[in-house]
C-alpha cells in the first residue's frame, strides 16, 4: 500500500509535533512543581481583554486546530482512506468502539454521581500523541497500519466534536447561534459560488466564531464546520483547501498545540495527589483509555469483519489492530479538553488531568512495547 505525499506530509508533521508534545508536557510539569511555581502557574492565569492567557488558547487557538482537524477529514473523506465505504468501515467501526466502550466503562463507575458528566473524557484519542509513539518504531510499521491508525484517529476527533456540540453545551443564545450559522450559510453560497479567494471565508470564520463564543455552544465547533465551506476544488496543490491545510500543519503542530499541553498541564502536583485517584472519575478514566480504548477498537472491529461489513486491508493483522488500540488509549489533548467542559471543579480537573497523564502514560509504553514485539516478531518469521 502506497503512501500519498498529502499523508506522508501529515504523517511527519504529526510525527515531529508529538515528540514535542510530549518535551513541552515534561517541562510544563516540572516548572510547576519547582520554584518557579507561583510565577510558571500565575503566568497562564493572566488576563488580557476579560480572559485568562489559558482561556484564550482553549476557545481561541484551539479553534485553528480543529479547523484543521475538519480540513483533514474534508480531504480524507473526498480523496483519502474515508472516500471508499469499503476503505472507511474498518477504522469507522473501530472508532465507535473505541469512544463506546470506554464511555460505558466510565459510566458504569460514575454513573449518578457528580463526575457522571466526564464520561467523554476517555473517548478521546491524542493524533499527534499517538501517531508520534508510532513513529518511533521506524520503518517496520506497515503502510497499512499508519493509514489505520491515522483514519481512526482523525474519525475519533470527529467523534468527541460530536459529543461536545451535543453533551457539553449548557445553555444556548439562540439569536447569536442564528447568527453564525447565517453567516456559514453565506459562506457556503460564496463556495458555491465558485469564490476561490480565501480572505472572506476568513473574515467570515473570525465573525462567526465570535457569534459562536457567546452563542453556549462551544466555540472550537466553528473550526471545523468553517472546514466545510473553504473550497476543496479538485484536492489538488494548488486549491485553497490544500494550501491552507498545508498552511497550518507546521504552526498547529509547532506552536498551538504545545502551548495548549503546557497551559494545561501546569499542575502544582501535591504530597496528596494520590488521593484524588482513588475515586470513580479517576478510575475511570484510567481503565477507560488503557483497558476500554483497545477492547473497543478490536471487539467493534470484528464485529464489523464477521458480519462482513469491512475486511482487515493487506498486511494489516489483528495484533496490529490492538497494538493501535493501545495507542489509541493516549487521549491527552482532547481528554483534557473535554475535562475542561465537563467540570467546574478545579480540584476535580487537576485530579483528572493527572489521570489523563497516567493513563495516556500507560497506554503509550504499553502500544509501543507490544507494536515493537510484535513487529519483530514477524521480521524475525520472514526472514525463517
Amino acid at each position: 500500500m502506497k503512501l500519498t505525499k498529502t499523508f506522508k506530509a501529515f504523517f511527519e508533521n504529526e510525527k515531529s509535533g508529538g515528540l514535542l508534545l510530549l518535551f513541552v508536557t515534561v517541562i510544563s510539569l516540572f516548572l510547576a512543581n519547582s520554584s518557579f511555581q507561583a510565577d510558571y502557574i500565575g503566568f497562564w492565569d493572566k488576563e488580557f481583554s476579560g480572559h485568562s492567557i489559558t482561556h484564550w488558547i482553549n476557545d481561541g487557538l484551539m479553534t485553528i486546530f480543529f479547523l484543521l482537524i475538519g480540513l483533514e477529514l474534508e480531504r480524507e473523506i473526498y480523496h483519502g482512506e474515508l472516500s471508499n465505504i469499503r476503505n472507511a468501515s474498518l477504522p469507522i467501526m473501530a472508532a465507535f468502539g473505541g469512544m463506546l466502550v470506554p464511555a460505558a466503562i466510565f459510566l458504569a463507575l460514575n454513573f449518578g454521581t457528580a463526575t457522571q458528566n466526564g464520561a467523554g473524557i476517555p473517548m478521546a484519542t491524542d493524533i499527534a500523541f499517538a501517531i508520534g509513539i508510532l513513529s518511533l518504531l521506524g520503518k517496520k510499521v506497515p503502510a497499512s497500519l499508519k493509514i489505520f491508525l491515522t483514519a481512526l484517529a482523525v474519525i475519533d476527533d470527529l467523534g468527541a466534536i460530536i459529543v461536545i456540540a451535543i453533551f457539553y453545551t449548557t445553555t444556548i443564545a439562540f439569536v447569536n447561534l442564528a447568527i453564525a450559522l447565517g453567516i456559514w450559510a453565506f459562506l457556503f453560497l460564496l463556495n458555491r459560488l465558485k469564490i476561490h479567494n480565501l480572505i472572506p471565508y476568513l473574515i467570515g470564520g473570525i465573525a462567526m466564531w465570535y457569534f459562536m463564543l457567546h452563542s453556549g455552544v462551544h466555540a472550537t465547533i466553528t473550526g471545523v464546520i468553517l472546514a466545510f465551506v473553504i473550497p476543496f476544488g479538485d484536492g489538488g496543490e494548488k486549491s485553497v483547501s490544500y494550501q491552507l491545510q498545508h498552511f497550518l500543519h507546521k504552526p498547529v503542530a509547532f506552536v498551538i498545540l504545545p502551548l495548549f499541553a503546557m497551559a494545561n498541564t501546569c499542575i502544582a502536583i501535591q504530597s496528596d495527589w494520590h488521593e484524588g485517584l482513588n475515586h470513580p472519575n479517576a478510575f475511570g478514566i484510567i481503565l477507560g483509555l488503557v483497558i476500554g480504548k483497545p477492547l473497543g477498537i478490536v471487539l467493534f472491529s470484528s464485529i464489523g469483519v464477521s458480519a462482513g461489513l469491512c475486511a482487515l486491508p493487506k498486511n494489516l493483522k489483528w495484533a496490529h489492530i490492538l497494538g493501535a488500540g493501545m495507542l489509541g488509549g493516549i487521549g491527552f489533548t482532547m481528554s483534557i479538553f473535554i475535562t475542561i467542559l465537563a467540570f467546574k471543579d478545579p480540584e476535580t480537573i487537576v485530579f483528572s488531568k493527572i489521570a489523563i497523564l497516567i493513563a495516556s502514560m500507560l497506554s503509550g509504553i504499553f502500544g509501543f512495547f507490544y507494536l515493537k514485539y510484535t513487529l519483530s516478531k514477524k521480521k524475525k518469521q520472514q526472514k525463517v
